[in-house]
């Protein structure tokens, strides 16, 4: 009887051992962004600033004035409307700045300080340590966001009043279910930086400078929101990345206007899947030099 052969079981092995290398280069990874001072002090910034809005529009109360998707007006009302108002505000910029910061520096930033050669002779592989870099950006965009959003809750809880929420679109819904779709925008959001974190990183993998590839981003955030709000351009402001990072105003409507949420997520799928194609074309086939 010719014996089994243990193919399977070695394949299995191997996929094992795969998975433990690419964990622990994760882990290496994320621990080198969140020690990082500067990081942690991008977090405490992104922390305190809705502490500020929510005191501002605690003394000198709403716009008025129908600025943004009604949200500020309603805050007073209900503290939770502070989380919505805070994300709405910093999406527009700061949000955007940090995470080029971090997705910017991931690639070029190696390579300016001569550490890329070094963990390209690890069996990691090239497309591996992109695909790291890249869930280490995405993940701090998570960090970053949700810092936002915990910081405006509380001091929302802490300087307006709390319970039912009236919606933009006139219903009510209870404080828990505001809670749930605050959760839902976290991701929304989330999902937006993911896909200008792709931007960045693409464009850390075209440079050895860090700060290039930051300014870069930050350029090109602030173009596309200008091309955004000329008229004569209205035709190609549905496929603009920064068109729909306030997108979540969609939450607050009843129902949820669930198709908005949908076409915003595909736009920043299609940016992260074209940026991340160009990043990952772009490093498989670089000559490090330093």
């Amino acid at each position: 009887m010719t014996p089994a052969t243990p193919v399977p079981r070695a394949a299995g092995a191997a996929g094992v051992g795969a998975f433990r290398a690419w964990s622990r280069l994760f882990g290496s990874e994320l621990g080198l962004i969140f020690r990082r001072p500067r990081n942690l002090a991008m977090l405490a910034v992104l922390a305190v600033i809705p502490v500020l809005v929510g005191v501002a529009l605690r003394t000198f109360g709403g716009s008025g004035q129908g600025e943004g998707p009604g949200i500020f007006e309603q805050v007073a009302g209900n503290g939770l409307f502070l989380t919505f108002a805070a994300l709405y505000v910093l999406v527009q910029l700061l949000l955007p700045v940090v995470v080029a910061i971090v997705a910017g520096d991931a690639i070029a930033g190696e390579a300016g300080i001569g550490t890329l050669r070094y963990l390209l002779t690890a069996p990691a592989g090239r497309s591996r340590l992109l695909a790291v870099k890249y869930a280490g950006a995405v993940v701090f965009c998570l960090a970053a966001v949700g810092v936002v959003a915990l910081s405006a809750l509380l001091s929302g809880l802490v300087l307006f009043p709390v319970g039912p929420i009236t919606l933009l679109s006139g219903g009510t819904i209870p404080f828990v279910d505001g809670l749930l779709r605050i959760g839902v925008v976290v991701l929304y959001v989330t999902a937006g930086m993911a896909a200008l974190a792709a931007v960045a990183l693409a464009l850390s993998t075209l440079t050895e400078v860090a700060i290039g590839a930051v300014a870069g981003t930050v350029v090109l955030v602030i173009v596309t929101q200008v091309l955004g709000n000329l008229p004569q351009l209205a035709a190609i402001r549905p496929y603009l990345l920064t068109e729909w990072w306030g997108g979540f105003d969609a939450v607050l409507r009843d129902p949820v206007a669930a198709g908005d949420l949908g076409q915003g997520l595909l736009v920043f799928a299609v940016h992260a899947v074209v940026f991340g194609s160009v990043a990952w074309a772009r490093f498989t086939g670089k000559d490090i030099t330093a």
